[in-house]
């Protein structure tokens, strides 16, 4: 007898990277590795699911800017592009290693794993998008939405004009790629302010995402915590991160994806091979970059990189079968125990990255595989459901008003907000108000309406809340920089060129065609809201 749910949800986003006006742009291979060792990876489970007759569940978010690069021409090619110069290198590899009874056997296995890609990529004919859509109409897949740009909520609530474009702009994109309205969305960052829901509900949204202590703090307090969903005073409803089953997968120490078996990251090729060698297959400039082939496992912790082992795919496909069962009892038990305390069936939101299957833990997508299969065939305990699924089996949930919040470093908002990244804000403020005052305005002719919508375009390019993160990493942080300031700049142009009626048409279609976002936006999302 089924006692409770298990949901599990991945985010996949990107910033939105895209640079026709260069031949080569490093950022941009985020998209094409993420497409190898993620989206493709997880399509072919999927679609092993559903051969196998399994009525799989599962919640994933498909961002804005993912969906758009996803379904850009230019970056279809250049994939097309990279994954034949993948394929090229490792058949070079595995005629070098020919007779390297290890790194022949690994060589091989790149050499099938990359043709199998590329099948994938060929059968949908680079629209991944409607790959992934197709287990939408199943109602196997769960999509939903975030942030138009991702930008991060909380910090633009003093505009309430550009949280709502962030969100109304969302929305839109996907129903004219998706062909229906969302039910859901993921808040950016999961970070939710008092009064968001309102304009959640305005938009047609059902509900949201949010980190387990804005829940577990909520007003009053849920009585369920994190274990059942919570309906706000506009009827969106909340779900909580669980933090049990989030910190087996996440955690750097505890986590499945430190395990010694599994592949290492941060040893590759690229940065191993004879230079004259490996030369053509890095930057066109010279430098050595990641390639995605890397031979070895983790090994152990703490060991130098240059004492790691080879890697065995067969070992680690073993050890994430192990770790699926070991997940799924974790959750049977976890399960079964809140159950007989809440007296109802608990619902367990375990949320993640979906880069983290596949590109950060290569063996990812095999352990969601077998986690379904598990679920499915092996236990009675709980049953595996998306979101919507659950909301429309359960509609009557406690009414509360959940906390400020989100995923980040100490659950707030300092990771987007610290001395590495403060200086964006007033800009992104100012901005912000003059897009605000622009919406006002009514077009001259059609150049004034192209660049009022090109400015709504930029401000919200701006807003990314990838670019702060970035800059607190300390990883890309000149690009991060680079990019917040350019959409700043090409803002600051078109609004003082609208203001005096002096627009520079060969400039603003030079940047229509590098920055085209959002083909479809109207600048009047700015209005403000009673105005609207």
């Amino acid at each position: 007898m089924t006692t409770g749910y298990l949901a599990l949800v991945l985010h996949a986003h990107l910033p939105y990277v895209r640079h026709p006006e260069s031949d080569y742009v490093l950022e941009e291979e985020w998209l094409y590795e993420a497409i190898t060792e993620t989206y493709i990876p997880l399509l072919r489970v999927y679609e092993g699911w559903l051969r196998d007759g399994i009525d799989f569940k599962i919640t994933m978010s498909m961002t804005p800017p993912l969906v758009t690069m996803l379904r850009d021409p230019l970056l279809q090619e250049r994939y097309d592009e990279h994954l034949r110069k993948l394929q090229e290198l490792v058949a070079l590899e595995a005629e070098r290693h020919a007779h390297h009874g290890h790194l022949q056997y690994l060589s091989e296995f790149y050499v099938q794993e990359f043709a199998e890609i590329r099948q994938i990529w060929q059968k949908y004919d680079g629209d991944l998008v409607a790959a992934f859509q197709q287990f939408q109409k199943t109602n196997n897949l769960e999509i939903i939405t975030c942030g138009a740009t991702h930008g991060y909520l909380p910090l633009m609530k003093m505009y309430p004009e550009a949280v709502w474009a962030q969100i109304q702009v969302a929305v839109e994109h996907y129903e004219q790629n998706f062909g229906q309205l969302p039910h859901g969305i993921w808040l950016p960052e999961c970070a939710y302010y008092n009064g968001l829901e309102r304009m959640l509900a305005d938009a047609g949204l059902r509900y949201f995402l949010t980190d387990g202590h804005g829940i577990l703090y909520g007003q009053p307090r849920p009585r369920y915590g994190t274990y059942a969903p919570i309906f706000t005073e506009t009827g969106v409803a909340a779900f909580g991160r669980d933090h049990e089953s989030s910190q087996q997968v996440w955690s750097s120490q505890v986590g499945y994806p430190g395990d010694p078996v599994y592949r290492e990251f941060y040893k590759d090729l690229g940065w191993e091979a004879d230079y004259e060698y490996i030369k053509p297959f890095i930057m066109p400039n010279g430098q050595r970059k990641n390639t995605g082939v890397k031979y070895h496992k983790i090994t152990g912790r703490n060991l130098d990189l240059g004492a790691k082992q080879f890697y065995d795919p067969y070992w680690a496909r073993e050890k994430a079968a192990e770790h699926a069962a070991n997940f799924m009892y974790n959750r049977q038990r976890q399960i079964e125990y809140l159950g007989q305390m809440m007296g109802r069936s608990p619902i367990v939101v375990s949320p993640y990255d979906a880069e983290l299957f596949g590109h950060w833990w290569y063996e990812g997508p095999w352990f969601i595989d077998f986690l379904m299969r598990k679920a499915y065939y092996d236990q009675k305990m709980y049953r595996v459901t998306h979101l919507a699924d659950y909301l429309r089996e359960n509609p009557t949930q406690q009414v509360a008003r959940p906390a400020q919040s989100s995923w980040g470093y100490k659950g707030f908002h300092e990771y987007w907000l610290n001395e590495t990244n403060t200086w964006v804000y007033p800009h992104l403020h100012k901005a912000a108000e003059r897009m605000i005052a622009l919406s006002h305005r009514e077009p001259a002719d059609e150049l004034e309406w192209r660049a009022l919508n090109q400015a709504a375009r930029e401000l919200l390019l701006a807003q990314s809340s990838d670019w702060a993160f970035i800059m607190r990493t300390g990883t890309m942080v000149p690009y991060a920089v680079r990019r917040t300031r350019s959409h700043l700049m090409r803002f600051d142009k078109l609004y003082e060129d609208i203001l005096s009626a002096k627009i520079d048409a060969g400039w603003l279609e030079k940047i229509e065609y590098i920055d085209n976002i959002f083909p479809e936006v109207n600048y009047r999302v700015y209005r403000p809201l009673a105005a609207s």
